[in-house]
């Protein structure tokens, strides 16, 4: 089996690197390593650690389930990392209830998690008319019934 190879910096000595939950987990769980509170009730999570992404792969940072049971949401979701970002990997979460809630989480736990892709190189090509569909231009469930 081919396996991606990462490279992962720690920015300091107490970070933790990713880790799956278990055997079959999709995603590696990544820890908050720094916490800094922003103007609007905006936090900012660092992971602590830089990487060195194979080009042709990004990888993407969404939240963990258990984020549901908090009334926080996980602002820049899905964080899509770029394979020539060399900087620390953060999470930024704002508090969706009507006062502020106490932080989600605390420096050292697992926070979000993370997976990799290919990015596949494409080519636009401008045109006068598309094809007709079935659809056309129904959106926003225009689809089915619900």
């Amino acid at each position: 089996m081919n396996q991606l190879k990462v490279k992962f910096k720690k920015l300091n000595a107490d970070t933790k690197l990713p880790i799956k939950g278990s055997d079959g987990a999709a995603c590696y769980d990544v820890y908050a390593n720094s916490v800094e509170s922003e103007y609007g009730g905006i936090v900012t999570y660092g992971l602590g650690f830089a990487t060195e992404i194979p080009k042709g792969w990004k990888a993407i940072i969404v939240p963990r389930s258990n984020l549901t049971k908090k009334k926080w949401v996980m602002i820049n979701s899905p964080a899509q990392i770029d394979s020539d970002y060399r900087g620390e990997w953060m999470v930024k979460m704002t508090c969706i209830a009507g006062s502020f809630q106490p932080l989600p989480y605390t420096k050292g736990e697992r926070i979000a998690q993370m997976y990799f892709e290919k990015v596949v190189d494409l080519e636009f090509e401008e045109v006068e008319n598309l094809s007709e569909t079935e659809r056309g231009e129904g959106g926003f469930g225009s689809t089915g019934v619900f």
